[in-house]
């Protein structure tokens, strides 16, 4: 599946196949976790721990207190495939 690959990172944008990310170190679905579900979505040289996912998780933000960048990569994540179609 060829879809735009979106590091909530650094920003880096790959449109690739869904395999091909995977070999490169993309956590991303459908190869990484579930459209629509919240986890990391990042290329393969950051780390996790600036993450929408760690956001809520592991610093317990309320959706609600979350900053913009972030709010956007939500918005993208729930609304997958559609918002990552090349």
């Amino acid at each position: 599946m060829i879809l735009k690959h979106i590091c909530e990172v650094c920003g880096l944008e790959e449109v690739i196949d869904s395999e091909e990310a995977y070999n490169n170190g993309w956590d991303y679905p459908p190869v990484m976790g579930s459209f629509t579900v919240v986890s990391p979505r990042t290329c393969g040289d950051c780390s996790i721990d600036r993450t929408l996912w760690w956001e809520l998780i592991v610093n317990h933000i309320s959706v609600e207190n979350l900053n913009e960048h972030h709010k956007l990569t939500l918005s993208r994540i729930l609304n997958e495939p559609e918002s990552i179609k090349p």
